[in-house]
């Protein structure tokens, strides 16, 4: 579809290509960004799932890090799914010393806090805004959101046993002005409701 927003897909790593299809399906053209100056013709972008240590370092590596934190700051609306919602956070838990993310979310999120590759599993998700209809929820060592500041609103939540032991419900689904993120991956669901959303925010903001 012509005339649609253009938005950027982080490209250093992770699921690039399958959130590109679903915005192309939600009707917004997809660019891969993997050098600063290609920044400067997104209306909005979307950090993957992968590995957040490693997105932290390619994006310092590759030039990206500053050039995307000054767009956010501006207001660039921002969608992040697992790794990427590590990268929105404000304050990340268990992550390496040196890992950098973009605190465009005022939340601390807990990496892996589901456990490790082999405790990822799918659930039926409530997401706020999408329809009365439960969102099928795919988790890889997936994060969950420990805290929020003001101001953000919590779309999503599950109740699960983590790493730690404990069972408590845990949000999973955050947006905060422009920024929307989700601890599970819906660029593998083929459901594209979150990635429609999210093309509508970034419809809004042009």
């Amino acid at each position: 579809m012509t005339g649609g927003p253009v938005i950027g897909v982080f490209a250093l790593q992770g699921d690039v290509r399958e959130h590109a299809h679903a915005l192309t399906a939600c009707g917004a053209v997809a660019r891969p960004i993997r050098r600063p100056a290609e920044l400067d013709d997104v209306d909005g972008l979307i950090i993957p799932g992968g590995e957040s240590t490693t997105m932290s370092k390619l994006a310092i590596e590759f030039g990206l890090y500053d050039p995307i934190a000054k767009r956010l700051a501006d207001g660039m609306p921002v969608y992040g799914s697992c790794a990427g919602m590590i990268m929105l956070a404000s304050t990340v838990l268990d992550g390496r010393p040196d890992q950098r993310s973009f605190g465009a979310i005022s939340m601390t999120v807990r990496r892996n806090a589901f456990g490790r590759q082999v405790d990822s599993f799918e659930a039926p998700v409530a997401v706020s805004g999408l329809s009365d209809e439960p969102y099928h929820a795919v988790f890889i060592r997936a994060p969950w959101v420990e805290s929020v500041d003001p101001g953000v609103t919590v779309l999503g939540s599950i109740t699960r046993t983590g790493a730690d032991g404990t069972t408590a419900p845990h949000a999973v689904a955050v947006r905060q002005g422009a920024a929307l993120a989700t601890s599970f991956h819906p660029e593998l669901t083929g459901d594209l409701r979150l990635h429609d959303l999210f093309v509508r925010m970034v419809r809004e903001s042009r």
